[in-house]
């Protein structure tokens, strides 16, 4: 983790550097001394089929020109066009990690929207970024490819419906259009008029620059769950019990919300099962996970509220409880808690159960904090 009482980079300088009427103009040599991670897609190679420019860094400079200059973009509000900005300079930051040579001379990058997400996600928080404008910029990132090919998909409008619940659709396909326009290769063309498709269904599905509307909050849950599901049905809502999940950092606070929200609530605490089963956090969790769902199971069986209390930073860590709260047919709160770096460090070395720093950093590189459709109700606090 970044440790910094005094971070170089702000959000507020951050936004400076975003490019203004009338000249538009970039200044890359003060972008570029911003973060190490942006220095190094200079050295990074690309296929030279999809990428005949050359490194990262020069396709970086071309889609970010080719943004700017964009009347679409430039009509766009500050705080809109600060966000594709930046998903922009760093949509790509994730390559290095996963850039390969192929053993017939061609390069490969499979997976850097993932993880040039994370690593975006991580910069941003440590520069004090607004939660809901960095995990909107992380969205753009982590589908930035998707206008490339949803036409060729066999049910675009499903795919279409998805990411209209994980990023602005009308964002993607402007960064998707100066991606395309950023780059030297030959089907140029026909990535463009792939993207143009890409917005047309978008429209299609009533989901352009706007969340498709589900009749309710189980229907969504369910259509995210479910891939043949009819995205208008409206699903009965019932729910025997209500269970709320915990989502932060080690020291984030989240014993401290619940504390103040949910005082009534009986509480599944991993921590605490670990703490009466005398295992320790490195030790194998299968015990400690095992009596945690069996106390879930008694608390939705006998109809009660409860809390269930553990770091869930990622969605796989979190699709484990959310799949058997599922089978219960509980309705489910997602609470996610964030602080500030310096803060987060300071109230978990304040714990009488302190994690390694270490652990923390390498917790924070993974992290993916819960999205809105992952629940009946998710709350960023």
């Amino acid at each position: 983790m970044r440790k910094s009482m005094k971070p170089t980079v702000t959000h507020d300088h951050l936004l400076a550097l975003v490019p203004a009427d009338p000249a538009w103009k970039v200044d890359w040599a003060e972008i570029w001394s911003l973060w190490p991670e942006l220095a190094i897609l200079d050295t990074c190679p690309q296929d030279p089929i999809h990428h005949a420019e050359g490194d990262v860094g020069k396709h970086t400079r071309m889609v970010v020109e080719a943004l700017v200059a964009d009347p679409d973009w430039q009509g766009l509000p500050i705080v809109d066009r600060a966000n594709l900005f930046w998903a922009a300079v760093l949509h790509d930051v994730g390559k290095p990690a996963v850039t390969k040579h192929q053993d017939d001379g061609r390069v490969s990058s499979r997976g850097h929207s993932r993880i040039g997400a994370s690593i975006a996600r991580e910069l941003l928080w440590h520069a004090g970024s607004p939660f809901a404008w960095r995990e909107d910029l992380c969205g753009i990132i982590a589908h930035h490819q998707l206008p490339f090919w949803l036409i060729e998909r066999p049910d675009p409008i499903r795919m279409d419906i998805e990411t209209s619940w994980r990023c602005r659709t009308d964002h993607l396909y402007l960064h998707a259009k100066a991606d395309a326009l950023g780059r030297t290769c030959e089907d140029q063309q026909a990535i463009l008029e792939n993207i143009s498709l890409a917005a047309l269904t978008f429209q299609e599905a009533d989901c352009w620059a706007r969340r498709f509307a589900f009749a309710n909050d189980e229907s969504r849950v369910a259509y995210f769950e479910l891939e043949d599901r009819d995205p208008h049905y409206a699903a009965h809502e019932a729910f025997p019990c209500t269970v709320t999940v915990m989502s932060g950092l080690p020291g984030a606070g989240k014993d401290t919300w619940i504390t103040k929200h949910r005082p009534e609530h009986p509480v599944v605490s991993l921590d605490l099962i670990r703490d009466e089963l005398g295992v320790s956090a490195t030790d194998n969790q299968g015990q400690v996970i095992q009596a945690a769902h069996e106390r879930a199971r008694e608390h939705m069986r006998a109809g009660r509220d409860f809390v269930w209390n553990a770091t869930n930073v990622t969605r796989q860590n979190r699709s484990k409880i959310l799949r058997l709260l599922r089978d219960y047919g509980a309705r489910i709160e997602l609470i996610y808690v964030e602080v500030s770096p310096d803060r987060l460090l300071r109230q978990n070395r304040s714990r009488p159960d302190a994690v390694p720093d270490a652990a923390i950093d390498h917790l924070s590189k993974k992290l993916e904090p819960p999205q809105i459709w992952e629940a009946h109700k998710v709350t960023w606090t």
